[in-house]
């Protein structure tokens, strides 16, 4: 079952304020006490998320550990919605629209995939673990292919656990860490 919220075209920061209190709390299976992900995906209303409902109907299964929050296009995103789920308690992101040329806008996807080159070389450069962050292109018809990127995406973050780095990142970046933390970033 898809757990979507629509997404209109507004300012990422309003918006976030609006849907990301999603604080979900840490899930545990009761049995090992593994550590199960939380996973925002921020989708095409076009192409991902057509085929995401294709997965669903055709009874494929995948992971449930992601919340889609569905957009116009992915060329509308504005990537500090990424920072924003991060802030938020979200372990992993997904973004993922039309194949190039099969955009709907005609262009969106370019767009898409231009800021995420710059954007992921600024999160190298912040030090925030780019491999949390699954980029992809899911056409209407790619049911199978949805439910493999959700799969491997959790399958992947559940490798690298609980994302409480950026907690620290963000306040070393801010300037509200302690003393204590200052110096043992230094070293």
């Amino acid at each position: 079952m898809l757990q979507t919220v629509y997404c209109p075209m507004v300012h990422g920061f309003l918006l976030m304020n609006y849907l990301l209190p999603l604080h979900f709390t840490i899930r545990y299976n009761n049995m090992s006490n593994n550590f199960e992900p939380k996973v925002l995906a921020f989708v095409c209303n076009w192409c991902t998320y057509t085929g995401a409902d294709l997965t669903g109907t055709s009874r494929i299964k995948y992971a449930s550990n992601v919340k889609i929050i569905r957009f116009p296009c992915t060329g509308r995103i504005d990537f500090l919605l990424i920072l924003k789920a991060f802030a938020n308690g979200m372990d992993g992101v997904i973004v993922s629209g039309c194949h190039p040329n099969d955009c709907h806008y005609s262009t969106g996807n370019f767009h898409a995939r231009r800021r995420w080159i710059l954007f992921r070389s600024l999160l190298d450069f912040l030090g925030i673990d780019t491999r949390r962050i699954c980029f992809s292109w899911v056409s209407a018809a790619e049911g199978a292919k949805w439910a493999k990127v959700v799969n491997e995406t959790v399958a992947n973050i559940r490798e690298l656990g609980p994302y409480t780095e950026y907690h620290r990142v963000a306040g070393f970046l801010s300037g509200n860490n302690t003393e204590k933390e200052k110096e043992e970033h230094h070293e």
